[in-house]
């Protein structure tokens, strides 16, 4: 039988459930990928590596050099940009090779996941294992990742010509529509999984599930910005800054928007304050909960994501305190990842399953 002809053939209940188990397992492998590539970036970004490859070869990039000759070519093209002429001037070839490697490897495993994506989604297409539903979400995902690889280049790119780092707004632009991919693609796997019961709580409650994870993006945004401009560098006390809960300082840039994008002091300000937000926002989201009697999953979620935000703080606040050291600093990004992927999963199951297999339509 041709896969087309397979295709067209009608699933029963029993095969959708299958088909539903094996895309769920596809999808969690990808967010493990995914995980992955954004700690890969970070260790990227953290070892001043990301300008290490001057050139965009979306295909023969894939393959290092290969030859003495090759790399002194790379090495040359490094030597031609501010970061090199204006801060590792003198740099030998070994160290070169170094921070080369970092973003080779980032880049590799950002085209991976584009194949570990695609590959598996064309088989479950063809062979009429996707509910039609699902069609748009997972080529939605697919096209944001494309995206995301220009959004890549176009972040590398600012800081090949004047400056010697990449700018903070496309960094932080660029980490976060990683993380966005990663969430969307955990929100349609958790969707996936089928449920005991339907309960489903209140709208205000299923909203509020959904206001914590786009809160959790929103801190992730500010992360971005205060890395892009090494703004965890200063003003390393906590709980005051500069002496004081709130510094003096914060709007001294004009227009004043551009202080919160530019402004080391008030980046770093805004990005404490949106972890309080984020904080208070949980803890009041999981008292409510218990409050109000859902059912015992739901405040475990809400339980376990009040505790991983609280981690999360301590290892941030501790990050700031060791003047961001390589190894506290990546598991803070790793732990900003878990937050949203805990956020996701709180919200899509407060928000029930997609439709039960009786009810699905058949391709």
């Amino acid at each position: 039988m041709s896969t087309l002809a397979y295709s067209l053939e009608p699933r029963s209940a029993t095969a959708r459930a299958r088909d539903r188990l094996a895309i769920r397992g596809w999808l969690y492998a990808v967010a493990v990928v995914l995980f992955a590539l954004v700690l890969v970036g970070g260790a990227t970004r953290l070892t001043e590596s990301g300008l290490s490859i001057t050139e965009w070869k979306p295909i023969h990039g894939v393959i290092p050099p290969l030859s003495a000759g090759e790399w002194q070519e790379e090495f040359d093209l490094y030597r031609q940009i501010p970061q090199y002429q204006q801060i590792n001037r003198g740099m030998s070839l070994d160290e070169f090779k170094t921070i080369y490697w970092w973003e080779w490897a980032h880049r590799l495993l950002a085209r991976g996941v584009g194949f570990v994506f695609a590959l598996p989604l064309a088989f479950f297409w063809l062979t009429g294992r996707l509910e039609p539903f699902l069609k748009p979400r997972l080529v939605g995902i697919l096209a944001l990742g494309g995206v995301q690889g220009a959004i890549g280049w176009w972040m590398v790119a600012s800081g090949l010509v004047e400056r010697t780092d990449v700018s903070q707004y496309r960094l932080a632009t660029h980490l976060t529509i990683a993380c966005i991919i990663f969430a969307a693609t955990l929100w349609v796997a958790s969707g996936l999984a089928p449920r005991k019961t339907q309960e489903r709580p209140a709208r205000s409650t299923i909203r509020s599930g959904q206001l914590i994870m786009v809160l959790a993006l929103v801190q992730i945004y500010l992360g971005g910005l205060v890395a892009g401009l090494n703004a965890g560098l200063t003003f390393n006390t906590w709980p005051l800054m500069d002496g004081t809960l709130v510094p003096g300082g914060l709007l001294v840039m004009e227009p004043a928007w551009r202080n919160f994008f530019e402004n080391v002091m008030t980046v770093q300000f805004v990005h404490r304050t949106g972890a309080y937000v984020l904080f208070a926002a949980v803890l009041l989201h999981a008292v409510l909960l218990w409050r109000k009697g859902v059912s015992e999953r739901f405040r475990q979620g809400a339980l376990l994501l009040c505790a991983a935000v609280t981690v999360q703080a301590a290892i941030g606040i501790t990050t700031l305190l060791l003047a961001v050291p390589i190894g506290w600093a990546l598991m803070h990004q790793a732990g900003g990842l878990v937050v949203l992927a805990l956020a996701v999963f709180h919200a899509r199951a407060l928000k029930g399953e997609y439709p039960i297999i009786s009810q699905a339509a058949r391709d």
